[in-house]
């Protein structure tokens, strides 16, 4: 690799680090109850600790803190990998209504459980929102074969996600329990509420998911360059997309299962990161857009749960004032139109 473009890379994996350390903080310190200093670093020091302050740090913000930047990581290398898959700038887990579709289900177990006063486990919302995310990716594949725009795949893709956010809203809206009632603030997509448990299971997975894709790098930089030609150079075209499919599902299953669904950061992560970057390499791409994906949540998530404090804003309003906008760019730029 040039000196030049390494020395390149260096600066921006290092700048991507030195924004996720600082929101990290920034989200661990700051918060609708004020905290002194003192008594943070008293808080972190001292975990056993039952007092007031440690009880907010530790088992508040700083689980929440920790699955956003794991979260945001995931849903940023979901989308990279849609992208990959449908070679498309625009293609995301939210846009195709993948997200929607794993909101679905979930809400449909939990209601189907909790009416019955049983409680759910984390792997088996992970479960339930996965089949959602792959009843979608399948809907979305057929689609391909009767759709030959891309634009036009997207918007099947959209018009599936409304459909499949009224059916969650009814579902939502018309429910008696108490504790299902409270999935409305979920369904529109939350961090809130994450536990050291949460945070267990969403680390083994979305790290295993991470290393599988690590390892997918050399295939799916031959792939970027045309099916045809990952063909001729020995790749298996055909278990490379099913490989990427099922882990964007189940990327997309743990993000919705956890904190709902989750708009633009997908699509505009890996665009800022390629940018960023300057290029289109996924053994760079790779663990750029999950940094990229985590230093977006972060952001995010302190503007919601400060803007207007103490009330919460929704993840996904935040995201979508930021993330829009990045899309709209994409989508007016003459080589996304060509690629449309």
């Amino acid at each position: 690799m040039n000196k030049k473009y390494l020395k390149k890379y260096i600066l921006c994996f290092f700048m991507l680090t030195l924004g996720i350390v600082f929101f990290f903080i920034l989200n661990v310190f700051i918060g609708s109850v004020k905290l002194s200093v003192s008594e943070i670093i008293s808080a972190l020091t001292d975990v056993a600790s039952s007092d007031r302050s440690s009880t907010i740090i530790n088992d508040i913000r700083l689980p929440r803190t920790i699955a956003v930047l794991i979260l945001g990581g995931a849903l940023s290398l979901s989308g990279y990998l849609l992208q990959t898959f449908f070679h498309n700038p625009i293609a995301g887990p939210f846009v195709l209504g993948i997200s929607s579709g794993a909101k679905m289900c979930v809400a449909i177990v939990m209601v189907f459980f909790l009416s019955r006063s049983i409680h759910l486990g984390s792997i088996a919302l992970i479960l339930a929102a996965f089949a959602g995310s792959m009843i979608c990716m399948g809907f979305v594949l057929l689609m391909t074969r009767r759709v030959n725009s891309m634009a036009m795949l997207i918007v099947c893709g959209v018009m599936v996600g409304y459909i499949c956010s009224a059916i969650t809203e009814l579902i939502v809206t018309f429910a008696s329990d108490a504790d299902i009632v409270n999935l409305h603030n979920w369904s529109r997509g939350s961090f809130s509420g994450m536990t050291w448990d949460n945070v267990k299971v969403m680390s083994v997975v979305v790290l295993l998911c991470f290393i599988f894709i690590f390892l997918l790098s050399k295939p799916l930089d031959v792939y970027n360059l045309g099916e045809s030609f990952a063909s001729e150079m020995g790749v298996d075209v055909k278990k490379l997309r099913v490989i990427l499919v099922v882990l964007s599902g189940l990327l997309s299953g743990c993000i919705v299962a956890f904190a709902g669904p989750i708009s633009f950061v997908g699509i505009a992560s890996p665009h800022l990161i390629r940018k960023l970057f300057g290029t289109e390499k996924p053994i760079l791409m790779i663990p750029g857009c999950f940094m990229g994906g985590s230093l977006f949540c972060l952001f995010c998530d302190l503007l919601a749960r400060t803007l207007f404090s103490p009330t919460e804003l929704n993840i996904s309003t935040v995201t979508a004032v930021f993330g829009a906008p990045v899309v709209i760019m994409i989508m007016v730029s003459r080589k996304t139109r060509k690629d449309l």
